[in-house]
């Protein structure tokens, strides 16, 4: 009987229902009956159909794999290739109004940077409203979020031509969109729905089941120096999500989600505008203590006479001016956390006040002998060595001890150069949103040159200089127009790094480089050209580069030093 209905299903016009065909698939199996399938007539039908079966198998087993999140949405990308024939492929959660990349294949690496927001994109609008898989035709007006962001277009910006979307939903509730794109018009042209709709309610699933719920609750009947610290915290945060996929923000990922679970103490030390207020709302973020403020104090703005009011809170008469009781920053964050940055400059005579709050969680306020009781968790973070403040006799050694419980370091950008492209691609749509430009897209060249920089000011400068680029180059472009970002709009400071990448990739761009220079002039800049490689492939290690030019360390210092390099 089973095989009877099998043959029904594969003779009306070839058109198989997916799920009706396993379960009928499954019974044959039991009556020991297959012949029906084998016959030449229906074998491409049966084919296709078990590729899809052992598809859907493949993805099931990996959502209940102990890997990784990140390495179930790329596995289900690489499967779902290989029976829909796409150039590129995202995976994008929906966060309020945007749609967030997760994984994609076959995009620029600047694509996972950026926010789609739905009210610009109609196609993914469109997606998100319906209930099926979307396959919009190849003659489209509609704007397409990917043209220009294939990994294969080499500058040459290409459109996309066939694009479906599936709704990612859980119980009716819109999690994500999954979305498939291709160069070629008819790449997509008998697709089966209901097999991409099986996909989605098994993305849908993983992605439910993954995604982080992030609830910062702010209550209206909060006391009013609670409120006046959130509302200044809100003003300062510039967001709250570590960009990067690099093998060293991984390995911070890794300790911040360790040490956001316990209640210890953290020190957050690294370089100049490197995001280390970043981390620590991120570690706040994860902490049980989520759902409590977390209060802000920047030590090197505490004038010595009133960082001990500021942090410990004062009674009225114990000054001039302290014409009633006032909690200070440890009383008023009871319950969440206090994040001390630049601790590095906290006055020494406050040091001793702040180790009490420390080890024994008790603070008192100036002009009080009463002991309070402040149950705070304390992030601090610094851009100063404070081994070498300690020491010089700057710092407590007690006081760096007890800070020192669970030190996270965060990268130097020049530590994580592949996290540049991504890092750029938020930039830009950051600038994109804020001036009420079209798309931007960044050259390959203008990739190279931001990667061969090396980022004193990190992080922070990248974005500075992003902005100033993106506003230079939508000069003169119309309203709603792509606009793209060439390594000339980056400035003069990147003239150097736009002059190697183009000595490097630029067919026949020697003769030009040194067009018009003597010989001497032109050793020299060669010369520089190759020690600011060298320095860029070992991370600024000056022996390491020593050892790839094949130059004693000595030497290499003095000939940087001819070079105006140090």
């Amino acid at each position: 009987m089973a095989g009877k209905r099998i043959a029904k299903l594969l003779c009306k016009d070839h058109a198989v229902d997916v799920s009706r065909f396993i379960s009928a698939c499954f019974n044959l199996c039991c009556d020991y009956n297959s012949s029906l399938l084998l016959s030449l007539s229906q074998r491409v039908v049966y084919i296709t159909a078990m590729n899809q079966l052992d598809i859907l198998v493949s993805i099931a087993l990996d959502l209940t794999s102990v890997i990784h999140a990140e390495e179930r949405y790329r596995r289900l990308l690489e499967a779902l290739h290989r029976v829909i024939p796409y150039d590129a492929s995202a995976l994008l959660r929906l966060q309020g109004d945007e749609l967030v990349p997760i994984v994609s294949r076959g995009l620029s690496p600047d694509a996972m940077g950026r926010r789609f927001a739905l009210r610009e994109h109609p196609r993914l609008a469109i997606i998100c409203k319906s209930a099926e898989p979307v396959h919009f035709p190849a003659d489209s007006n509609l704007p397409d979020p990917f043209d220009g962001l294939l990994a294969d277009d080499a500058g040459e910006f290409k459109r996309i031509h066939a694009c479906f979307g599936c709704p990612l939903r859980i119980r009716d509730e819109l999690v994500g969109v999954l979305t498939a794109d291709a160069a070629r018009p008819n790449a997509f042209d008998g697709t089966d729905r209901q097999f991409l709709s099986a996909v989605g309610a098994l993305a849908a699933a993983e992605m439910q089941t993954t995604r982080l719920i992030e609830a910062l609750e702010q209550s209206a009947e909060r006391q009013g120096l609670i409120a006046r610290d959130l509302m200044r915290d809100v003003q300062i945060r510039q967001g709250t999500d570590l960009i990067g996929t690099s093998p060293a923000i991984e390995r911070l990922r890794q300790d911040m989600d360790l040490v956001a679970r316990s209640d210890f103490t953290v020190l957050i030390m690294g370089e100049t505008g490197v995001g280390k207020e970043l981390v620590a709302r991120a570690v706040h973020a994860g902490s049980d203590r989520h759902d409590e403020p977390m209060l802000y104090v920047n030590c090197a703005a505490l004038p010595e006479s009133l960082a001990d009011s500021e942090l410990f809170g004062h009674v009225r008469g114990a000054f001039t001016g302290a014409t009633a009781d006032r909690p200070g920053k440890f009383e008023v964050a009871s319950g969440g956390t206090l994040f001390l940055d630049e601790i590095g400059e906290l006055p020494f005579s406050v040091q001793p006040k702040l180790l009490r709050a420390l080890q024994q969680g008790e603070i008192q306020r100036v002009g009080s002998d009463k002991m309070t009781k402040a149950d705070v968790r304390v992030i601090a973070a610094t851009n100063r060595n404070l081994e070498e403040e300690v020491k010089a006799g700057k710092f407590r050694a007690d006081l760096f001890h007890r800070l020192c419980v669970y030190p996270l370091t965060v990268p130097p950008l020049r530590e994580r150069v592949d996290d540049i492209p991504i890092l750029a691609g938020y930039f830009c749509d950051i600038t994109r949103q804020q001036l009420g430009l079209g798309p931007v897209r960044l050259a390959p060249q203008a990739i190279d040159v931001l990667k061969a920089y090396r980022w004193p000011g990190n992080v922070r400068e990248l974005g500075n200089v992003l902005s100033r680029a993106v506003l230079k180059a939508a000069a003169g472009i119309p309203r709603g127009d792509t606009v793209i970002l060439q390594s000339a709009h980056l400035g003069s400071d990147f003239a150097d790094q736009a002059t190697s990448v183009e000595f490097e990739n630029g067919p026949g761009t020697e003769a030009r480089i040194f067009r018009g220079l003597g010989m001497q002039e032109a050793t020299k800049k060669f010369q520089k050209s190759l020690i600011q490689q060298s320095l860029t492939e070992h991370a600024g290690n000056w022996s390491a580069a020593a050892r790839s030019l094949e130059m004693h360390r000595s030497n290499l210092h003095h000939l940087a030093v001819r070079l105006g390099l140090k």
